[in-house]
């Protein structure tokens, strides 16, 4: 199975997708299912899945969560969580019966909330993944990462972090059968390549900024 985990829809300030699009690209390109995963909403996930009428396909209801010290990409939600303190957010991840992945923890950017700031060995035992593949990060940030997840026994998952059409599926998680069952047994894999590097959030900013 190959699922993008990480995706931006319109709801996402910093995204234009808008959600028939972004769930006509995926399945066009090859993938059997995506998380949608904007900011702090899950509005454009609910969308995503209500428009997809593919059994065989899944859509995941995720969110990308703003906490204290990082981002934290959250899948299988039954309704949003709300940003705050990092501890407090993947409590409530868990009470929902979903799974957490930390989001591009090593991402170099000009944006403070993009690396993980907190020792990931002392709260590896909170989340279930670490986010090893962003279509988004330099080489060397999802190198770390993917040290980093082998290193504390963590599965990883990858996404393109897509939030232009152009960029859905860039990257994605490979597994067999059932995602929640990969990760919770740390057997996913990753496959993907590099869309911007360095300037990764750039058309992002300038689309917030200006348009």
């Amino acid at each position: 199975m190959k699922y993008d985990l990480h995706m931006h829809t319109h709801y996402s300030k910093c995204g234009n997708l808008k959600p028939e699009l972004l769930l006509k690209i995926a399945k066009k390109r090859g993938l059997d299912g995506i998380a949608v995963t904007d900011h702090n909403t899950i509005k454009g996930a609910l969308e995503v899945k209500k428009l997809n009428k593919n059994k065989k396909f899944e859509v995941i209801v995720g969110e990308e969560i703003s906490t204290n010290v990082g981002e934290v990409l959250a899948y299988y939600l039954k309704k949003q969580v709300k940003k705050g303190d990092f501890f407090s957010v993947v409590d409530e991840v868990k009470k929902q019966g979903a799974l957490a992945s930390l989001s591009h923890p090593f991402r170099t950017s000009l944006n403070p909330n993009h690396r993980f700031k907190l020792p990931i060995e002392k709260i590896k035992n909170r989340v279930d993944a670490m986010e090893v593949f962003n279509a988004r990060n330099l080489p060397g940030n999802n190198e770390m990462s993917q040290r980093t997840a082998k290193k504390l026994n963590l599965a990883g998952t990858a996404g393109s972090d897509a939030h232009f059409s152009f960029e859905i599926a860039k990257a994605y998680t490979i597994f067999d059968g059932n995602l929640r069952q990969a990760i919770k047994k740390n057997e996913t894999k990753f496959k993907g390549t590099i869309i911007f590097g360095p300037f990764g959030g750039l058309l992002s900013f300038l689309r917030n900024r200006f348009l």
